[in-house]
């Protein structure tokens, strides 16, 4: 199991888990991450949220919602292989 060191990080791990295929609310996200130990402050995850590029938000100040813009898809680094002469 991966541990979340910072907001950014435990956000993308929701996002892989697929915890963001319906509409979130900031209590429900916190609530989640406290039960995975993860108890960060309230402006950290605010800001982590904000600039989350792969998480969408609608509603008003204090009442917002996130959803993935996309599901997420494992990049696989591809590497060249030398042909031997």
């Amino acid at each position: 199991m991966k541990v979340a060191k910072t907001p950014t990080e435990a956000l993308r791990t929701l996002w892989q888990e697929g915890f963001f295929k319906e509409w979130r609310r900031l209590s429900e996200i916190t609530a989640y991450l406290a039960k995975k130990g993860n108890n960060f402050p309230p402006p950290d995850l605010g800001m982590a949220l904000k600039a989350a590029k792969h998480l969408t938000r609608r509603g008003k100040r204090g009442s917002y919602e996130y959803i993935q813009k996309y599901p997420y898809h494992e990049e696989k680094i591809r590497t060249k292989v030398k042909k031997k002469e």
